[in-house]
């Protein structure tokens, strides 16, 4: 890890290894630049992410990409309806001397991919996401730390497909980032077409290692910010609680439940990386709207009116911001 005279140095690293990153990952991923810069903005940001899509979007090659340009172990938990807790964490087994030894399970890696995370059933999934708060997991009593860097990528497809166990807003509130993806454009098809049918298969270059990530995690924290964009943050939350002094009209009238504190937080280290990825050195208010819809649309529930009238979450927030 090379070492910096000052957080502008280290800022400016920061934004020419994400223009390397970017470069690398594109050998392979075709379009999705918003989905990537969200991905690499959650990993600098110490967050998780949820990637939502129907089948076929390479949602589980763009999580193994991105992994294949970061020097960081990496792991991939395919997620079944028989999956159990111990299949993740690991579980303590009789060695030869007949002493419990605890044998670690995939989970313990700096990223992991769970693979379609909403087929298993709610006590697997609790345990993925006791270890995403702690960053450690508990097995006979006793606790084992997990690595650092520590990332959670998820897959999801959409909860009305069959044979599925959607997660609960409380459990969502987890990731930093809700991200759908959507079908390619003609265009980027052709090119995936092309790119995935040859016989050429390209070879990515290790961009940052662990400790990269880790010292440009630390970097994003210490970014400078505003008054102005702190409350612009909050109040943008705060239009998503409904029956309080700051809600929006929307609110009221078609939102259940709010957006909790931890939006707040994201918004505001979000913005901050989203600056420095940008070239900037401190956050404006148009930082804090880059990054609200994916922050924000797990986290708000619509009522009963709002599905009959057809009133998305995402129209809601953009309505907000």
């Amino acid at each position: 890890m090379k070492q910096f005279t000052s957080d502008k140095e280290a800022a400016d690293a920061l934004y020419h290894s994400y223009r390397e990153l970017t470069s690398e990952i594109s050998k392979v991923i075709v379009g999705q630049e918003e989905v990537v810069r969200l991905v690499l903005t959650a990993v600098f940001c110490q967050g998780h992410c949820l990637l939502v899509g129907v089948p076929g979007l390479a949602k589980t090659l763009l999580i193994q990409t991105i992994s294949s340009a970061l020097d960081m172990s990496f792991n991939r938990v395919q997620f079944t309806p028989d999956l159990m807790p111990s299949d993740i964490v690991g579980a303590e087994t009789l060695d030869k001397e007949r002493n419990f030894k605890f044998v670690t399970g995939p989970i313990f890696a700096n990223i992991v991919l769970a693979d379609e995370i909403n087929r298993t059933p709610p006590k697997t999934q609790a345990a993925l996401l006791e270890a995403m708060q702690e960053h450690s997991v508990t097995v006979a009593g006793k606790r084992y730390e997990l690595p650092k860097p520590f990332f959670v990528l998820a897959t999801q497809n959409p909860i009305e497909q069959e044979g599925t166990y959607p997660l609960p807003e409380a459990q969502l509130d987890r990731f930093m980032f809700n991200i759908t993806l959507g079908y390619p454009s003609y265009e980027s098809e052709l090119q995936i077409v092309k790119n995935t049918t040859g016989a050429v298969r390209h070879h990515l270059n290790k961009i940052l290692h662990a400790d990269d990530i880790l010292a440009f995690q630390q970097l994003v924290r210490r970014v400078p910010v505003v008054d102005n964009v702190v409350e612009y943050a909050v109040k943008l939350v705060h239009k998503t609680r409904p029956n309080t002094s700051l809600a929006s009209d929307q609110a009221n009238q078609y939102l259940e439940w709010g957006a909790g504190p931890r939006a707040s937080q994201h918004l505001i280290v979000g913005a901050k990386c989203n600056a420095i990825l940008n070239g900037k050195y401190s956050p404006d208010i148009e930082d804090v709207q880059a990054v609200a819809l994916p922050i924000l649309r797990h986290r708000v529930v619509r009522n009963f009116k709002a599905e009959a009238d057809g009133v998305t979450v995402e129209r809601m927030i953009q309505a907000m911001l």
